[in-house]
C-alpha cells in the first residue's frame, strides 16, 4: 500500500506501509503489524544543509488513519542552482496490542519534534493502577535493599565494628567472668567507680559478667558479619565477575595504553601464545588477536577470606551460646555423672547422650621436682555407660585431656581430701583434711586427731599439716613439733602416748569439663583464613596481543606486584623467537 503526500514545490514526501506479518483480528476487525518507511526527497542548494524531518505517527487499529506532521525548518530550494539529492530512510515496527490494552501506540522517529498531546478516549482500567502500585512497591524495596547493602558495606563502619569487637574482648578478659553478683558488688563498688563511672551496675546490666554471650557482644558480631556479607555481595563478587569477563582487543592503540606495552618486530602471535602457555598463562587466540591470563585464584581469595572470618565468628558465637561447662573436685576412688556437673552456657545449649556417662577416679598421683615442688599431677579415669560397661579409660594430666563424644575433661587442679592412719595398731581410719589459709599461693592442708576425753569442751589432740602428698608434719597436743612421716613408710610415731602410722594421703583431682560445638568450626575458619590469605597475594595478570603485519603489539596489566610485572613480561618476551624473512635467509 502506498500513500503519496500531496506534491509541493519544496519537497516530495512518500510513506510506504508494508505488511510484515499475517493479519490478526481484534473484535472482528482485521489489523496487521507494519513497517513504516519514510523517505524525503529534497532539492537543495549546495550551500544549504538538509534538515532532519521529525514525524510522529499515532495509529489506532480500530480507526485506521494516517497523521502527517510537517517538518520544521524546511528551506525552499533554488531549482536553477546546482543541487544534489538527499535521501534519508527511517524504519520502525508497530505492533498492535489486544483491545484489553486500549492505550494508543506511539512511535517516535529519532530526532523527532515534540509529540502532540492527544486525548485518549479510553482511559486505562483500574488494574493498570494496581500494577503500577505493585511496581512502585517493588521498586521501593529494591532501592531500600540497595541502600542497606551500601551502608553495611561501608569500610569505616566495618572498621568501627572490628575495633568494637576487639575492645569488648579485651574488656571481657579484664573482667572476671562467671562470678556471683556479690563478687562484682565488692570489686566494683558504687562508692569507688573505675574511671569515675564504671561500677557493678554496668557489668550486670550489660551482661559483661558473661561477656562472650552478652547481647552487646553478639549483636556487634552479627553486625560485623552482615557487613562482611554485604561487602562480599556488592564488591568482591562483582570484581570477580568483571575479572572473568574478557574480550580480544582489536586496536593496537588500545593495547599501547595499558600499564605495560611493547612491540615485537618480526614476531608471530602464535609463538607468543606458546611462550605464554609455557609460563603458566591460559591462552586464547582468535585470528590476529590473543588474550592470556593467570592468577584468577587471587581474585577469589578475598571472598574466601570473608567466608573464613564468618566461619570464625559463627563458631565463636556457637561456642558462647551452645556449650556446657562445669568444674568438680573428686577424691580418689569416687565417681560422678557428667550431666550432674555440666551446666548450660547459653540459649542454644542442648544435652547429648554422653551426659549419662559415669566418670570414676581410679587414682590420683603427683610428680615432683628435685626441690620438692609439684611438677605434674595425673588422674586415672574410667568412663562407664548407662549399662555400667567401661567404654573408655585414660590417665589425664595438664595439657593432656580426655575427649569422649564431644565432652572434654581437663586436669586443672588438685587437693587433699583425707589422711588414712593406724591408731595404736587399729584401723585404718580416714581423717578429714581441710585447706588452711596462708599468705601467698602455697597450699597447706590440716587434720586433727583427738585424744583423751573427746567429750570435754577443751579437746586436745594431735595436729597434722601437709603441703602435698609427700610428707606429713605432726604436732603434739601442746602444739610442739613431734616429727615428720611419709605416707606408706610403715614407720609409726608415738605422740602423747598414742602410736600413729601414716598409711596414705588421699588426693582429690580437680577437673574442668566442657562441650564446645563451635571448636571445629573455628579451627576450620582459621585454616581457611590462613590459606586464602596466602592465595590473595597471587597476582591476577592479563595480557592482550595483536598481530599488526609482521609486528606483534603486546600489552598487559596486573592487580599486584606492579614493580615486578614489567620485569616478568620482559623475560617472557625475550623468549619469543624472531621471524626470519626470506631476504634475511638468503643474505645469511
Amino acid at each position: 500500500m502506498c500513500i503519496r503526500h500531496p506534491r509541493k514545490k519544496e519537497r516530495n514526501l512518500l510513506f510506504w506501509i508494508k505488511r510484515t506479518s499475517a493479519p490478526k483480528s481484534i473484535n472482528g476487525s482485521e489489523i496487521s503489524d507494519h513497517v513504516i518507511m519514510y523517505r524525503s526527497h529534497s532539492l537543495c542548494n549546495t550551500n544549504h544543509r538538509s534538515s532532519t524531518m521529525a514525524t510522529l505517527l499515532t495509529l489506532n487499529p480500530l480507526n485506521p488513519q494516517t497523521h502527517l506532521l510537517k517538518s520544521p525548518n524546511f528551506r525552499t530550494c533554488n531549482p536553477i542552482s546546482n543541487h544534489r539529492r538527499l535521501i534519508s530512510t527511517t524504519s520502525c515496527k508497530l505492533t498492535s496490542k489486544s483491545p484489553k490494552d486500549k492505550t494508543q501506540n506511539k512511535v517516535v522517529v529519532p530526532d523527532a519534534a515534540p509529540s502532540l498531546s492527544e486525548e485518549n478516549p479510553n482511559p486505562p482500567p483500574p488494574a493498570a493502577v494496581d500494577s503500577r502500585r505493585k511496581n512502585t512497591g517493588g521498586l521501593f524495596l529494591k532501592r531500600l535493599s540497595k541502600r542497606v547493602l551500601s551502608s553495611l558495606a561501608n569500610l569505616p563502619l566495618a572498621l568501627a565494628e572490628m575495633f568494637t569487637v576487639a575492645g569488648l574482648m579485651a574488656l571481657g578478659t579484664a573482667i572476671d567472668q562467671g562470678e556471683a553478683p556479690e563478687y562484682y558488688f565488692q570489686k566494683y563498688p558504687e562508692d569507688n567507680p573505675i574511671l569515675g563511672f564504671f561500677t557493678w551496675r554496668w557489668i550486670l546490666t550489660l551482661g559483661f559478667d558473661h561477656m562472650f554471650s552478652s547481647p552487646v557482644f553478639l549483636g556487634t558480631l552479627i553486625l560485623l558479619g552482615a557487613s562482611l556479607m554485604a561487602c562480599t555481595y556488592t564488591t568482591q563478587i562483582p570484581m570477580v565477575k568483571v575479572a572473568r569477563r574478557w574480550s580480544f582487543l582489536h586496536s593496537a592503540n588500545t593495547i599501547r595504553k595499558l600499564e605495560f606495552a611493547e612491540s615485537l618486530p618480526k614476531a608471530s602471535i602464535n609463538d607468543l601464545g606458546v611462550v605464554l602457555s609455557g609460563a603458566g598463562y591460559e591462552v586464547f587466540m582468535k585470528g590476529p588477536s590473543l588474550y592470556a591470563f593467570k592468577g584468577m585464584a587471587g581474585r577469589f581469595a578475598p571472598i574466601g577470606v570473608h567466608l573464613a572470618l564468618l566461619l570464625i565468628m559463627s563458631g565463636g558465637t556457637l561456642s558462647a551460646t551452645g556449650s556446657f561447662r562445669g568444674s568438680v573436685t573428686v577424691p580418689q576412688g569416687l565417681n560422678f555423672v557428667m550431666g550432674d556437673v555440666l551446666g548450660p552456657n547459653g540459649f542454644l545449649s542442648t544435652p547429648t547422650e554422653a551426659f549419662n556417662t559415669e566418670v570414676h577416679v581410679n587414682r590420683f598421683s603427683m610428680d615432683y621436682y628435685d626441690s620438692g615442688e609439684v611438677s605434674q599431677f595425673r588422674t586415672d579415669l574410667s568412663l562407664f555407660d548407662i549399662d555400667g560397661k567401661e567404654v573408655m579409660r585414660k590417665t589425664i594430666s595438664v595439657n593432656d585431656p580426655l575427649r569422649y563424644e564431644g565432652v572434654t575433661i581437663y586436669q586443672t587442679d588438685w587437693s587433699i581430701s583425707a589422711l588414712q592412719i593406724l591408731k595404736d595398731g587399729e584401723g585404718p581410719f580416714n581423717l578429714a583434711v581441710a585447706p588452711l589459709t596462708v599468705n601467698g599461693d602455697k597450699k597447706l592442708y590440716g587434720s586433727f586427731l583427738p585424744i583423751g576425753n573427746t567429750g570435754s569442751p577443751n579437746v586436745k589432740g594431735i595436729s597434722m599439716l601437709l603441703r602435698d602428698l609427700q610428707s606429713v608434719v605432726l604436732y603434739d597436743s601442746e602444739g610442739k613439733f613431734a616429727g615428720v612421716r611419709r605416707p606408706n613408710s610403715k614407720l609409726p610415731i608415738e605422740i602423747d602416748g598414742t602410736k600413729i602410722e601414716i598409711v596414705d594421703a588421699i588426693g582429690s583431682s580437680g577437673l574442668d569439663m566442657k562441650t564446645d560445638p563451635g571448636v571445629p568450626i573455628v579451627y576450620a575458619g582459621f585454616g581457611a583464613l590462613m590459606l586464602t590469605t596466602c592465595i590473595s597475594y597471587l597476582s591476577h595478570t592479563q595480557i592482550w596481543a595483536l598481530q599488526d603485519g609482521t609486528t606483534v603489539v603486546v600489552g598487559g596489566k596486573t592487580n599486584r606486584a606492579k614493580i615486578e610485572f614489567p620485569e616478568e613480561m620482559n623475560r617472557v618476551l625475550d623468549r619469543v623467537p624472531e621471524i626470519q624473512e626470506p631476504s634475511d635467509v638468503i643474505c645469511g
